[in-house]
């Protein structure tokens, strides 16, 4: 079977040019900030490499306290001190990089268009192993423990020996004809792999084994075409308590017990950015660029913001007590977790940020498209 996979903006634009024949998205015009609670300073930047080379990928931060890890298209794999941004050591890679990386122990780990695994040297970036698997490696591989799970455009999923890269268990789900580009990367809670799946479904495998826990369906398929029946669970899945709370551009956002994989509600929200969690309350960017808050309990709606629409948002994070997330321009925008007000801005780098923003020691951390990363601190308006 033949998978056609769209790029995540294309996609989005598809949909709604097929539901909506009126003018196209303009996005929301960003309005000045009257009463700023925060003051956000980029503290230092730097362009270490080229970017995802106008590909949708899974090229993120790996921000650790003592490096961050960052690599483009090309093959190149850079390591940065957090404290300035100078670079600690460098590697090329010769492959076409895709997703990643992830820091898993002494290891750092990046998937390519080329179905292969690399494994580097968290010490100085030198090769630790290279493992081929069935099809293009478009989530970041995670590690638990001895094992990395890594996850495959055709649905195949394997469990990597985190000593060789050998391969110890592998788990296979028929993919649609036509789906999202790019993978959620696999979620690893108390020793189980819980995974969003391009067939609107989750499932939760034992990472030492590849046992089948539970499987269960966070959105079905509706409509006539390939285009409405996209479903895929792209956006990175979250816990909380007892429950993973996983989102479909299928149009669901659905809470899972994660002992029994039962679903204890859903609410219709359409997204392949992310959501993050903030006391009792899940915050979410939709494909639209709406930002809801939602009660974590029954997933009904508190508020919704509607102040930057179609400015293709990420996933949010929570920044102290608030919630930033960033746009198709570089900005960052703060909202009030309470209202939704926007309370504060930086333009931290010149293009579309690529992932979510990355947090550590209250510092935030932001790559965008051409490869440029930048740290921004906050201080208290006066």
């Amino acid at each position: 079977m033949t998978v056609l996979r769209f790029g995540l903006v294309v996609a989005a634009a598809a949909l709604a040019a097929c539901g909506n024949k009126g003018p196209v998205r303009e996005p929301a015009e960003l309005e000045r900030i009257d009463s700023a609670a925060v003051t956000p300073d980029v503290v230092w930047d730097t362009s270490p490499g080229n970017g995802d080379g106008e590909q949708e990928s899974r090229l993120r931060l790996a921000v650790e306290s003592d490096m961050i890890v960052t690599a483009d298209a090309a093959g190149d794999v850079y390591a940065l001190d957090p404290k300035n941004g100078r670079k600690l050591w460098s590697v090329d890679t010769e492959a076409r990089l895709i997703a990643g990386p992830t820091v898993h122990g002494d290891l750092v780990l990046l998937g390519t268009l080329d179905a292969e695994v690399i494994a580097l040297k968290r010490a100085d970036g030198a090769p630790a192993w290279r493992t081929t698997v069935s099809s293009e490696v478009l989530a970041p591989p995670v590690g638990d423990g001895g094992v990395i799970v890594v996850r495959c455009g055709d649905g195949k999923i394997f469990g990597l020996s985190a000593d060789s890269g050998v391969k110890r268990w592998s788990f296979d789900r028929n993919v649609p004809a036509l789906t999202l580009r790019g993978l959620s990367a696999p979620l690893i809670h108390d020793g189980v792999a819980i995974i969003g799946l391009d067939n609107g479904r989750a499932a939760a495998l034992r990472t030492e084994t590849g046992e089948v826990l539970w499987e269960e369906v966070v959105s079905a398929p509706e409509g006539r075409s390939e285009l409405e029946r996209i479903v895929d669970v792209d956006a990175e899945l979250i816990t909380a308590g007892g429950g993973v709370f996983a989102l479909s551009f299928g149009g669901d956002l659905a809470a899972i017990g994660l002992q029994e994989g039962r679903v204890a509600w859903r609410r219709p929200v359409k997204s392949y950015t992310g959501a993050v969690l903030m006391g009792n309350r899940i915050l979410v960017t939709d494909e639209a660029g709406l930002v809801w808050s939602l009660d974590a309990e029954t997933g009904a709606s508190v508020w919704k913001s509607e102040a930057l629409k179609y400015r293709r948002l990420s996933a949010p994070v929570a920044v102290g007590e608030f919630v930033v997330v960033a746009d198709f321009e570089g900005y960052l925008h703060w909202l009030s977790p309470q209202d939704g007000r926007i309370v504060g801005r930086v333009r931290a780098v010149g293009e579309a940020v690529a992932t979510a923003p990355v947090v550590r020691d209250n510092v935030l951390y932001v790559l965008d498209r051409s490869g440029e990363v930048a740290a921004v601190e906050v201080k208290a308006a006066n």
